[in-house]
């Protein structure tokens, strides 16, 4: 979705970006193999964890080409003229938000190296986040969501309200870490300079810098203090080969209460990014954190060329709109004393 003017950070990654993308490539030349400047989408129908109607990672090829066909139809039937012999509409449905202009779904499963994919998660085989307690780590996140689509909520104060009412990060947890997709703004566009690894995303202005060292070693030795835990994390990076690995530690803990993906203290997450095609940036992911999970966990999708470039995504609504949730929760208040 494209929102105001673009952002500082986005034109600096056009201004070096790669040429336009041409067909896609068996293999990374060589001279791309460090260079994932560009714009990139991880716009797909697959998720994080797998659900039920699948039963392995890989899904066959008559299921993927059903489920393609089937995006595609519903895509078209929602994209189609509206009959205006109907009447005036009626906007009756307070949990949809979005008709389906803005929303953006790709053409289908992710496909990694051509193989169709039923979850991002690759271990456990099952697809699942090896919780110790779900329904305690995502106790706020779950909150949130039934606050954010009823309107019905404490809202004793702004920091009260769910993040993506405060326009503070990523409702769909894009920026990560773990970074995920949603229903839109699945755009990225990532720059590698001989210091920074620097990723601009689409989904409300986040940015996301990791300096890069020469080592893993030199890296982790450049992480700063515990008690320093900003939004996203703090990230270190260094090269593997052609393979650019990010290691995450000291997610805000706000953060880490109203995510899909909660890493706390003690966690760190780690993030590969391997271009293996002209048109295809692998990104792999680890997950260990004693805190939340039985195990340490993995997954893996591809990012794809996206054309255009990332705007800015203005989340003026979320601030406009404080004064008003909060004013009415004062006035169900009043009217619940008299």
């Amino acid at each position: 979705m494209i929102r105001g003017s673009i952002s500082a950070a986005a034109m600096l990654a056009v201004l070096v970006a790669a040429p336009a993308f041409a067909q896609p490539q068996p293999a990374a030349p060589k001279a791309l193999a460090r260079n994932f400047d560009g714009v990139w989408t991880n716009a797909t129908v697959t998720r994080l964890e797998r659900p039920a109607n699948f039963s392995q990672l890989v899904v066959p090829k008559d299921e993927a080409e059903a489920v393609a066909k089937a995006t595609k139809a519903r895509n078209a039937a929602a994209n189609s003229a509206s009959d205006l012999s109907k009447g005036n509409f009626k906007d009756e449905n307070a949990t949809a938000g979005y008709n389906s202009f803005w929303i953006d779904s790709g053409e289908g499963l992710m496909r990694v190296r051509g193989e169709a994919r039923s979850s991002f998660i690759t271990s456990p085989a099952d697809g699942k986040m090896p919780f110790r307690n779900r329904a305690k780590s995502l106790a706020l996140m779950n909150r949130d969501g039934v606050e954010y689509q009823s309107g019905r909520g404490a809202y004793t104060d702004p920091e009260d309200l769910p993040l993506r009412e405060r326009c503070l990060i990523a409702q769909s947890d894009a920026g990560g870490p773990v970074m995920l997709n949603a229903i839109y703004n699945n755009n990225y566009s990532f720059m590698v300079t001989p210091g920074y690894f620097v990723i601009d995303l689409e989904m409300n202005h986040d940015v996301r810098v990791a300096p890069i060292f020469a080592s893993a070693n030199e890296a982790r030795a450049h992480h700063a203090p515990a008690a320093i835990r900003p939004w996203l994390g703090d990230s270190v990076a260094w090269w593997e080969g052609d393979t650019l690995v990010t290691e995450t530690k000291n997610v805000n803990p706000i953060q880490e209460g109203r995510t899909l993906t909660p890493v706390s203290a003690q966690g760190t997450v780690t993030e590969r990014f391997t271009r293996i095609a002209k048109d295809e940036l692998l990104y792999q992911f680890t997950v260990d954190d004693p805190v939340h999970y039985t195990k340490a966990w993995s997954g893996e999708y591809s990012f794809k060329p996206s054309k255009g470039q990332i705007y800015e995504y203005a989340c003026h609504e979320g601030n406009y709109a404080m004064a008003g949730i909060l004013k009415g929760a004062r006035l169900a208040e009043a009217a619940a004393r008299k």
